[in-house]
C-alpha cells in the first residue's frame, strides 16, 4: 500500500459566502495499491514533489494559504472597518464621567514610567562608582535607585488598579449602550437578525474588549514613554549609535502593520464564526425535543462542528503569522545586542566613548527594543479587540425606532373602538408577497369579536398592526378616531392586554396494526421567575395580591397555583408547569392589567374541556363595570366563540364573511365549512 498525499487551501476570498465557507482539512490522505499506481501513471511517487512544491509556494506570504475568508450571509450587512482611533475614542467617553480615575491613572503612569527609565542609567553609574572606588558616589546611587524602586512600586500598584477600574466601567457600559441599542429596535429588525448572534455579541464581543483599557491602552502609553525615554537617552550617549537602534525598531515596527491588519482580520472572522457556532448550538439545545424526536443529533453535530472547523482554519493561520512575527522580533533583538557590542565596542576602541556609556547604551538599547516589542504587542492586541467587535461597534450606532423617539397623544380616556381603513400589509423581507389587501372593517367598545380562518390568512397580522409591532404599507388603524401613529405607543399598550398564540403540531406516525400520535407545542413563553411576578409582569400599577388571586380566580389558574408547595411565589419552570397552566397564567397576566382592549391569539389552545369551559366565561365583557372592553379573539377552536357579537372569516389576507355564528352558518361559506370540518373531526 503506497500513500497519496493531496493538498488542499482554502478558496479565494471573492467568493460567495455559499461557495467558500465549506471546511476543507490541511491534508487529505488516499490509499493506492501498486497494481492501481502502474495502471495509473498520474497516481505515482512521481507526482508526490510536484504537490509539496505548490503547497510550499501557497505558504509563501501573500499566497493562496493565508487568504481569509469574506464571511457574509446572502442578506446581511456587512460590518463597516472601525478605525482604531474612532473606537478608542467611542471607548473613553464611555468612561468619560470617571474623571478622577482616569487622571489619577494617568498621572501614576507617568511617574512610573519616569522612574523606571531612569533605573538604568543610575544602575550603570553604581557599578562604575563602586569600581572606582567613589563610596560617597555609590551610597546616593544606591539610595536613588531604593527611592526610584520603592515610587515604582506603588505608582504601578496605583496605576493597575485606577485603569482596572476603568475597563470594568467601560464593559459595564458596552453591555448597557449595546443592549438598549438592540432593544429599542423594530420588530422587523429581530426578524432579519438571529438571537443567538446577537446574545453572542453581548457576551463574547463585549468580552474581547475587557482588557483594552486596562492592559492594551495603558500598556502602551506605559511602554511608549519608556522607549521614548529610552530613545533621548541613547542619543544623548551617542547620535550615531542611537541610529542603528531606531533602525532595527522601524523595521520591527513595519512587520507589526502587515502582522496588525492580518490578526485583526483574523479576529473579525473569529468573533463572526464563534456568533454563528453559538446560534447553530443554541437553535439545537432549545429545540432539543424536536431533535431527539426525529433522530437527527448527527445532522446537528456535524452542522455546528463546521464553524468550529471554520474557527480551526482561522486559528490555525493566525498562529502561524504569529511565529512568524514571534520569529521576526526574536532575530531583530538578537541583532540589536549584536549590533550594540560590535559598534559599541569599536567606539570603545576608538575612544569615543568610556566603558560606562558602552553599559548603559547596551541596557537603553535592551529596554528600547522590548519597549517597541511592547507597544507592538499590545497595539496587536487592540487592533485584534477592535477587529473582533466592527459589529458591536455597528449595532451601538443603530438608533432607536421611531415609536419610542416620538412623542404622542394620551387620551384622557381610551374607549376601545378600534377602525382598520383600507389596510395593506407586507413584510420587508417579502415586497411582491402581499399578506393583507385592504382589510376594512370596525369594532366598537364593549364588543367580542372574533377573527377565524385557515392558517396563513393574515388573522395574526392583523393583531400585528394593531399593537403596532409592523406599520401597514398602505392605509390606516385608527383607535377612538386617533391613528394609530399619533398616540403615545407606551401608553397604548399599558392599555391592551395581550394572551400570545400557541401553536400546536401533530405528526402522525402511522404504524403496523396502530396509529400513534406526537405533539409538538410552542408553549406560551413565562419569564424564569415566580408565578407572582409573571402575572404582575408589565403591570402599570402597582398591585396588590388579592388583585392577582382575582386575575388568576378569573383566568382558571388559582386552584393550582395554591396546591403548588410554594403557591404564587413557585418559580416557573419547564418540569414544573403545563402547558396549559402556563397559558393560564398568561390570560391572568393580560386581566390584571385591566386592558380596555384585550386580544386573545388562541387562547384555549392548550386547555384541556375542563378548563376551556371556565376560560369561556371571561371572554364577554364585564356588563357590571363602568369601564368598557373590547375584546379581540383568533381562534382555530369555533365552539369558543359561538357567543362573540361579530365573527369574520378570513382568506388570502381579505375579510371575505362577517356576521354572527347564526348568520355565518346560514350563508354556508368558509366559516360553515371550517365548522363542519371541526365538527367531523370531533365526532
Amino acid at each position: 500500500m503506497l500513500l497519496n498525499a493531496n493538498f488542499h487551501h482554502f478558496p479565494h476570498s471573492n467568493l460567495r459566502h455559499s461557495q467558500i465557507l465549506k471546511p476543507k482539512t490541511f491534508f487529505t490522505f488516499t490509499f493506492h495499491n501498486t497494481a492501481s499506481i502502474k495502471d495509473n501513471p498520474h497516481l505515482g511517487f512521481h507526482n508526490i514533489p510536484r504537490k509539496r512544491a505548490l503547497f510550499v509556494s501557497s505558504i509563501l506570504p501573500a499566497r493562496s494559504w493565508w487568504t481569509f475568508p469574506d464571511h457574509r450571509e446572502d442578506d446581511a450587512v456587512p460590518a463597516e472597518p472601525t478605525a482604531v482611533i474612532v473606537a478608542v475614542r467611542q471607548m473613553w467617553q464611555l468612561v468619560a464621567d470617571q474623571q478622577f480615575v482616569a487622571f489619577l491613572a494617568i498621572a501614576s503612569l507617568v511617574v512610573a514610567a519616569l522612574s523606571e527609565i531612569s533605573i538604568p542609567s543610575i544602575l550603570a553609574a553604581s557599578i562604575f562608582s563602586a569600581q572606582g572606588g567613589e563610596a560617597t558616589v555609590f551610597s546616593k546611587n544606591a539610595l536613588l535607585l531604593v527611592l526610584l524602586w520603592f515610587t515604582s512600586g506603588i505608582c504601578s500598584g496605583l496605576r493597575s488598579g485606577c485603569f482596572g477600574i476603568l475597563n470594568v466601567t467601560l464593559v459595564k457600559r458596552l453591555r448597557e449602550n449595546l443592549y438598549t441599542a438592540i432593544l429599542f429596535q423594530d420588530i422587523s429588525y429581530f426578524d432579519k437578525e438571529k438571537v443567538g448572534d446577537l446574545t453572542s455579541r453581548l457576551a463574547a464581543d463585549c468580552q474581547k474588549l475587557s482588557h483594552v483599557i486596562g492592559n492594551d491602552l495603558h500598556l502602551i502609553l506605559r511602554n511608549t514613554l519608556q522607549g521614548t525615554g529610552a530613545m533621548i537617552n541613547l542619543l544623548a550617549l551617542s547620535w550615531p549609535l542611537a541610529l542603528s537602534a531606531l533602525v532595527i525598531c522601524s523595521i520591527l515596527s513595519a512587520i507589526f502593520l502587515v502582522y496588525g491588519q492580518y490578526q485583526r482580520k483574523a479576529a473579525r472572522l473569529t468573533q463572526d464564526f464563534e456568533a454563528c457556532a453559538n446560534e447553530a448550538a443554541q437553535e439545537s439545545l432549545s429545540l432539543i425535543r424536536i431533535v431527539r424526536a426525529y433522530g437527527t443529533e448527527k445532522r446537528e453535530f456535524d452542522r455546528y462542528n463546521q464553524w468550529l472547523q471554520r474557527l480551526a482554519f482561522i486559528n490555525s493561520r493566525e498562529s502561524v503569522a504569529n511565529g512568524f512575527w514571534s520569529l521576526s522580533f526574536s532575530s531583530l533583538y538578537r541583532s540589536t545586542q549584536i549590533f550594540a557590542v560590535l559598534l559599541g565596542g569599536m567606539s570603545v576602541l576608538n575612544c569615543c566613548i568610556t566603558t560606562e556609556q558602552l553599559t548603559k547604551y547596551v541596557l537603553y538599547c535592551e529596554w528600547l527594543i522590548y519597549a517597541t516589542w511592547r507597544v507592538t504587542n499590545n497595539l496587536s492586541s487592540l487592533m485584534q479587540s477592535i477587529g473582533a467587535s466592527e459589529k458591536l461597534f455597528q449595532l451601538m450606532s443603530l438608533l432607536p425606532s421611531d415609536q419610542f423617539l416620538a412623542k404622542g397623544v394620551k387620551l384622557q380616556r381610551l374607549m376601545g373602538k378600534i377602525q382598520f381603513v383600507n389596510v395593506s400589509f407586507h413584510y420587508p423581507s417579502r415586497l411582491t408577497m402581499p399578506v393583507l389587501e385592504n382589510v376594512t372593517f370596525s369594532v366598537e367598545p364593549n364588543e367580542v369579536i372574533a377573527i377565524v380562518g385557515l392558517s396563513g390568512s393574515g388573522k395574526s397580522t392583523l393583531l400585528n398592526l394593531l399593537l403596532r409591532l409592523y406599520e401597514p404599507s398602505s392605509g390606516q388603524i385608527c383607535i377612538d378616531g386617533f391613528p394609530l401613529e399619533e398616540l403615545d405607543i407606551r401608553w397604548l399598550r399599558q392599555n391592551i392586554g395581550y394572551v400570545a398564540q400557541v401553536k400546536l403540531l401533530k405528526l402522525q406516525l402511522i404504524l403496523i396494526n396502530s396509529s400513534d400520535f406526537f405533539c409538538f407545542k410552542q408553549e406560551p413563553h413565562l419569564f424564569h421567575m415566580d408565578i407572582k411576578s409573571n402575572i404582575k409582569y408589565g403591570c402599570p400599577m402597582d398591585k396588590k395580591q388579592e388583585d392577582i388571586e382575582r386575575a388568576a380566580k378569573q383566568a382558571y389558574a388559582h386552584d393550582f397555583i395554591s396546591s403548588l408547595p410554594d403557591g404564587y411565589e413557585t418559580l416557573v419552570d419547564d418540569n414544573v408547569l403545563s402547558g396549559g397552566q402556563k397559558q393560564r397564567i398568561a390570560i391572568a397576566r393580560a386581566l390584571l392589567r385591566d386592558p380596555v382592549i384585550l386580544i386573545l391569539d388562541e387562547p384555549t389552545s392548550a386547555l384541556d374541556s375542563e378548563s376551556e369551559h371556565y376560560i369561556k366565561e371571561i371572554l364577554c365583557p364585564l356588563k357590571d363595570e363602568s369601564k368598557s372592553r373590547t375584546i379581540i379573539i383568533l381562534t382555530h377552536r369555533l365552539s369558543t366563540i359561538e357567543a362573540a357579537d361579530r365573527i369574520f372569516a378570513m382568506e388570502g389576507g381579505r375579510i371575505i364573511e362577517m356576521g354572527n355564528h347564526e348568520e355565518l352558518l346560514l350563508k354556508d361559506g368558509l366559516y360553515a365549512k371550517l365548522n363542519r370540518f371541526q365538527s367531523d373531526i370531533l365526532t
